[in-house]
C-alpha cells in the first residue's frame, strides 16, 4: 500500500507529477495537495509545476484528460528506489 502521505510531504511537486499526473486526474492529485502539503496549492506552485513539465516536454496534453509521459520524461528517484511502498 502507498504511503501517500509521506510522499505529498517529502517528495518534489516535479517527482509527484511525473509519476501521478500520468494516471491519476489532476483535481485528485490538488486534493491531495491541499491534504498534506496546501502551502504547494496556496502559491500557486502546482499549476506552475505543471504547465512548466508540459513546456520542457517532461508530460504531454492530448484529447485525454490525462497526459502522457514526454519525450524528457524521467521515472522520480522515488519509484526507481521503491520507497513508500512502491512496487
Amino acid at each position: 500500500m502507498l504511503d501517500l502521505e509521506n510522499i505529498y510531504k517529502n517528495e518534489s511537486v516535479e517527482d509527484i507529477l511525473l509519476h501521478f499526473a500520468p494516471r491519476t486526474p489532476y483535481p485528485v492529485i490538488d486534493r491531495m495537495f491541499v491534504r498534506y502539503k496546501f502551502e504547494v496549492i496556496s502559491e500557486g506552485k502546482l499549476l506552475q509545476t505543471f504547465q512548466r513539465l508540459i513546456w520542457e516536454g517532461k508530460l504531454v496534453e492530448n484529447e485525454n484528460p490525462l497526459p502522457e509521459k514526454g519525450p524528457n520524461w524521467k521515472e522520480p528517484d522515488f519509484v526507481t528506489q521503491k520507497r513508500y511502498g512502491i512496487e
